[in-house]
């Protein structure tokens, strides 16, 4: 027996991606595989992370050979661990999937118990992807926002990247719970989408991308950014006072080219978004939200389905800022 997978390898300069079929005893052998659980992995789905690791355009991959994806949602085949029995449906985010343990853009995956959450009842595998690394990371931006004390009445929230996948579910959440959003996009073009998903604006990125004041005119009592450098720089410079910017994401870059002025000057508090290593009980509040508090009828929208042979030409699009929120990858789907 043999499962396909997206499987990633490097040999000295010489790099590459191919579907491969896999021996199930694979899992069984290979310590990058280790874990208690097997998973029938239904859905995986193509994130930025995933983008740059299939494309080899950042090391983010660092034991190879390497099976990409770093969120997927299935079933449980068998486990060794009681908490788990077969039939059970799952989602796994995170964790060093697709960098140093084999993940789930694979139709198996052997994981560790600890990682896995119970997948809400009011999500399906397909659904669960459609949200995904990017729709969890999105409303731990959100709790943040919320946890901070940032409410309704206290001033528009923006939302940077607006058109991706953290920022759609973003600007869904948020204007679900009453916060009035201004959507920051590249794409002008995709107004009417985010206008769609509840942004009472769109803003051209423009304004936001290139080298600005460390003080600004105050404008946003909260932000989430996924795209950094002088997007977040700018952003942090024109929170109002007391407010509070999320970061969890670097399509712009690494960098962070600001002042210390917004935080001492404004009290501006910058809060890092971390979804890899998140604990348990933090994981399972964000998916209970989401369950309860996102309107899955917005999935149709924000959602792309492909198939495994796709994830290649997904993973340029993706880096190249071509694809619209989420682009979910039905691993039993294959040439």
């Amino acid at each position: 027996m043999s499962f396909t997978a997206v499987y990633l390898n490097k040999d000295g300069d010489h790099f590459s991606a191919e579907l491969k079929h896999l021996r199930d005893d694979v899992l069984e052998s290979n310590p990058l595989s280790e874990g208690e659980v097997v998973v029938r992995v239904k859905h995986s789905g193509i994130n930025y992370k995933d983008g740059l690791a299939i494309t080899n355009s950042s090391p983010v991959v660092r034991v190879w050979p390497m099976v990409a994806g770093v969120d997927g949602a299935g079933m449980v085949e068998s486990s060794a661990d009681p908490r788990w029995k077969a039939g059970d449906r799952v989602v796994v985010t995170g964790w060093g999937l697709g960098e140093t343990h084999w993940g789930c853009l694979a139709q198996r995956a052997r994981l560790k118990a600890d990682w896995l959450i119970e997948l809400p009842n009011a999500f399906s595998t397909s659904d669960a992807m459609s949200l995904g690394t990017a729709g969890f990371t999105a409303m731990l931006c959100c709790l943040a926002v919320r946890d901070e004390g940032v409410k309704p009445a206290s001033g528009d929230v923006l939302v940077t990247g607006a058109s991706g996948g953290v920022g759609s579910v973003a600007v869904a959440i948020l204007s679900a719970w009453g916060y009035r959003v201004v959507a920051a996009t590249g794409k002008l073009h995709e107004a009417d989408y985010l206008l769609s998903l509840g942004a009472a604006e769109v803003l051209d990125r423009a304004g936001l991308a290139t080298p600005g004041k460390p003080l600004q005119k105050e404008r946003w009592a909260a932000v989430v950014d996924s795209v950094g450098s002088h997007t977040l720089a700018n952003a942090c410079a024109q929170t109002r006072y007391g407010g509070v910017v999320t970061a969890c994401g670097l399509a712009q870059g690494m960098d962070f080219p600001a002042s210390v002025a917004p935080f001492i000057l404004r009290g501006v508090k910058l809060v890092g978004i971390d979804s890899v290593m998140c604990p348990m009980e933090r994981r399972k509040a964000a998916w209970d939200a989401l369950a309860s508090d996102f309107d899955a009828r917005k999935l149709g929208a924000i959602t792309t389905v492909i198939g495994l042979g796709d994830v290649f030409a997904s993973a340029e699009h993706i880096l190249a800022g071509r694809v619209r929120g989420r682009t979910v990858v039905d691993v039993h789907r294959v040439p």
